[in-house]
């Protein structure tokens, strides 16, 4: 499949801003039950989800270029019950709400009590708040991830594993961002933000190699012999029946030669896991505040090349007759 910058762009960004978000609620659930620190609440809940709605709106407005028809955009909701893309429409925002909603109560310092805990804690509404954006945002990665998972023709990504990555990999940069952002918003709490971020870096390591392993396995299921029925072992395409390039050799496949995929692929583990875990353990041991913000930096840029790559891998069935051309 060909890669587009937007839609890249879109599943990057948000990725960063869910997880991101995610950091923030866990510290407030672990500061309930006096397992953290509690931080300010406008320097650390307030401004860190204003930087989370940046990234989910820049999200948004890189999805528009994606579109030919923008001022449509909003048929792309209608949908709901058979789309996932529709779905996602309409998480997207709905979630953006929420955490405004968290960020606008912390600010305002707006926290009635709706309960108490046996351990004497009180449940107030940013909790409540917290919760509800907790759920649509594993909504939202269900969703974003299953408009390829849900595709059976592309086995690359018809696979649970295109859901456990997208909430893993965003799940790593939001933690990544969340360490950079404690350095000056909340310094105690560097040391539990860097843990997380290395251990759901790890794993999103483990789940995006299992990924990669089982994608080297797959073997097509259908050559040009079984799509024409001739058994012949030397069946050759000379042409595709045109004179040049199409919309299904432009759309269908990345373009890109074998050097580049390689390069790709060996590249992006580096960047948006290996290089990042250093920098952060370089943080941590020397207390260098501009580690972390290389490693979400150099994260950022990683998991771009591995979006890349993952619309990039997918084998569309029709490039078996468009392959003289690609």
């Amino acid at each position: 499949m060909r890669p587009t910058l937007s839609v890249i762009l879109l599943t990057t960004l948000i990725g960063a801003g869910q997880g991101l978000f995610l950091a923030l609620y866990s510290v407030q659930l672990y500061a309930l039950f006096h397992l953290l620190p509690a931080p300010d609440a406008r320097a650390f809940y307030a401004a860190g989800s204003l930087l989370a709605l940046l990234l989910l709106a820049a999200g948004l407005t890189a999805s528009f270029f994606h579109l030919g028809h923008p001022e449509r955009a909003w048929r792309a909701a209608t949908q709901w019950r058979t789309s996932w893309l529709s779905r996602e429409v309409i998480v997207l925002p709905a979630l953006m709400g929420s955490v405004c909603l968290f960020g606008a109560a912390h600010w305002i310092d707006w926290r009635p009590a709706l309960a108490s805990l046996p351990s004497g804690a009180l449940v107030d509404v940013t909790l409540l708040l917290g919760a509800l954006a907790t759920v649509l945002t594993f909504a939202l990665f269900l969703c974003s991830a299953m408009i390829y998972a849900c595709l059976p023709f592309l086995r690359e990504w018809h696979s649970p594993l295109t859901v456990l990555n997208f909430i893993l990999l965003g799940g790593a940069s939001g933690f990544t961002l969340a360490t950079a952002f404690a350095v000056q918003a909340a310094p105690p709490l560097v040391g539990f933000l860097a843990g997380w971020a290395l251990i759901i870096t790890g794993l999103g390591l483990a789940a995006r190699l299992w990924s990669l392993i089982r994608n080297y396995r797959l073997r097509p299921r259908s050559t040009i012999q079984t799509a024409i029925g001739v058994k012949h072992p030397k069946v050759v395409q000379k042409s595709q029946g045109a004179m040049g390039g199409s919309f299904n050799t432009r759309e269908f496949f990345h373009g890109a030669s074998p050097s580049t995929m390689r390069s790709v692929l060996w590249g992006f583990p580096l960047l948006a896991f290996a290089l990042p875990a250093a920098l952060v353990s370089v943080g941590l041991a020397s207390d260098l505040p501009a580690a972390f913000v290389a490693a979400f930096a150099t994260q950022f840029v990683g998991l771009l090349g591995e979006r890349w790559f993952f619309f990039a891998q997918a084998h569309h069935p029709q490039n078996l007759y468009y392959q003289s051309i690609s």
